[in-house]
């Protein structure tokens, strides 16, 4: 007899979801007891490390991931991580165990209210109401992950996966196309525009994806500026290309400023704009008119554009620099082309120029090491881009250090610069696992704080426990430094107390993970020098523990 259980097995095989993201619980043990040998059991040590973990194997495999959550503990643990995956974009399916279907009616121990409990996250929710259509569910939430780009749950009862499924209609395609064309009529407002405009730019952001390429070309063929956009999950330009721009200032007054020179702005794969505090007045300055191209559509609907496509920007970049005429604007960009260095060698030296995200412009100065002195994030980071390999993937969760991140350490690729766009803690460390497990032959390095990583350490005995060679540098100040320094220009004092007694070094051992204490600079460059060139192979993962000072000339 075929079971619920054996249907969505094959629904998965199918679609091509056979590692399981999961910390389990008692609803969910008729489901994994006696797992078929082609499907991978992933065990993390919280439901939001399980999420970030499957988060980071989606965004590795440019696929739906699955997960399996255990009734309101489990999806209640989660939501968080949830948030972080729509926000990011991130496609999973996330099978939510409940309890009996057969006496739910008398809420039993741990029956759960799920419909609503993750909120307005999930691009959908489903709790199916025979068990026969539990694997109709599933697919279904694989087809609506994918295409929404978004987590979809479906709550299964526990008993559900023994009943039968002979002859049952499965509610769902087998296979889903989704044609990406774009016609040129559709486009010739938007060719007109261009074709006239005096002083273009462009945004990019995390929703150009697959569109790296064609973008690029775009730019080329426009000879304009890029953008990033302030706030993104993903690099959505090469940060060393001679047009880059940097990333567009958070508050009005310095977007303003900052795109005051140019007439037409094209937004691609971003929100039109995604700030932090709050300003009065336009986004843009009087006159400028702003197109964007985002094939999300609530990001289209949403957005203060004066004209807007729901279309792939990968198609649209492509077709516009076919029928777009080449630029003559005398190689305008921010600055001239410098050598490119090859893979694995060093950067070049730091520019002199404005930092990210609203940040105060200082030069980039070399900063000496002083003894006695806590060490510079600046120049840890300045040290990590001189060793980086040019396909390493990247992922940040250091908010006080972001704008030095910015300045010194370039992505080079789509997957050179990943954060958490939702902006809450608890993404780098079990992304960065996921990552790695997703693209095992690709250098992966997750930059966090020692107050982000407190949010994910659960990861890390995933990483020891499955071999998972990901780099960890924790920059180590013992506070919250963003939180301080916005207590402090409030004019009050903070209530929080530091918390310079936490040893990220022995938590990380005590998962598992082998760990290193990095206290000067001349222990800084020694590590590096012999972690860096076995990022791509190695089999352990590493925690850096690097003592930092807070610089003084941040400001949130």
């Amino acid at each position: 007899m075929t079971t619920v259980k054996d249907a969505v097995f094959a629904v998965l095989r199918h679609h091509g979801m056979t590692t399981i993201f999961c910390n389990p619980g008692s609803t969910e043990v008729p489901l994994l007891t006696g797992l078929p040998d082609d499907l991978r059991f992933v065990l993390a040590l919280h439901e939001g490390s399980v999420v970030g973990m499957a988060t980071g194997w989606a965004i590795g495999r440019e696929s739906p991931a699955l997960v399996i959550l255990h009734t309101t503990a489990g999806l209640g643990n989660a939501v968080g991580a949830i948030a972080t995956a729509r926000e990011n974009r991130v496609p999973l399916v996330i099978l939510v165990g409940q309890q009996d279907r057969r006496h739910l009616a008398l809420e039993p121990f741990l029956a759960g209210r799920l419909g609503g409990l993750a909120g307005d996250y999930p691009v959908r929710v489903d709790q199916p109401v025979r068990a026969q259509d539990v694997p109709g569910a599933v697919a279904r939430a694989f087809h609506e992950a994918g295409t929404s780009r978004g987590p979809a749950l479906v709550v299964v009862p526990m008993d559900d996966w023994r009943a039968p499924f002979d002859g049952e209609v499965m509610a769902a395609p087998k296979r889903l196309l989704r044609p990406a064309n774009v016609a040129d009529a559709d486009l010739a407002p938007l060719v007109e525009l261009l074709t006239g405009a005096r002083a273009p730019a462009i945004v990019a952001g995390a929703g150009v994806r697959d569109g790296w390429d064609a973008l690029v070309a775009l730019a080329e063929r426009m000879g304009c500026p890029v953008y990033q956009e302030s706030f993104g999950g993903r690099a959505g330009f090469p940060q060393d290309h001679p047009q880059y721009g940097q990333v567009l200032p958070a508050d009005r007054e310095r977007l303003r400023e900052r795109l005051e020179p140019h007439d037409v702005v094209l937004v691609v794969g971003a929100p039109v704009f995604r700030q932090y505090p709050y300003a009065p007045g336009p986004l843009v300055p009087p006159g400028t008119v702003v197109a964007l191209v985002t094939d999300d559509p609530a990001v289209a609907h949403r957005s203060p554009a004066d004209l807007a496509y729901l279309a792939s920007p990968a198609a649209v970049c492509a077709r516009l620099t076919a029928l777009l005429p080449p630029a003559d604007r005398g190689g305008a960009g921010p600055r001239a082309r410098e050598e490119e260095p090859a893979a694995g060698q060093p950067m070049r030296p730091a520019r002199e120029e404005e930092p990210a995200d609203g940040q105060p412009m200082r030069p980039a100065r070399e900063e000496e090491p002083v003894d006695g002195q806590p060490m510079r994030p600046a120049r840890v980071l300045r040290e990590l881009a001189r060793r980086l390999p040019r396909d390493a993937v990247l992922i940040e969760e250091t908010p006080s250090s972001r704008p030095d991140l910015h300045r010194f350490v370039p992505a080079r690729t789509s997957l050179g610069f990943l954060s958490a766009a939702m902006g809450g803690l608890g993404f780098a460390v079990p992304a960065a696992v996921g990552l790695r497990m997703a693209l095992p032959g690709r250098p992966v390095v997750a930059v966090v704080g020692d107050g982000s990583a407190l949010y994910g350490l659960h990861a890390l005995w995933s990483a020891a426990h499955y071999r998972v060679g990901a780099l960890f540098l924790v920059l180590a100040n013992g506070r919250y430094a963003v939180m301080d320094r916005l207590a402090d220009k409030q004019g009050g004092k903070a209530p929080w107390p530091p918390f310079t007694e936490v040893d990220m070094g022995g938590l990380a051992r005590s998962l598992g993970c082998p760990s290193l204490r990095v206290d000067s600079y001349d222990a800084l460059t020694a590590a590096l020098d012999d972690v860096m060139p076995t990022l791509a192979t190695r089999e352990s993962p590493l925690l850096l523990d690097v003592a930092v000072g807070v610089d003084p000339d941040f400001q949130p």
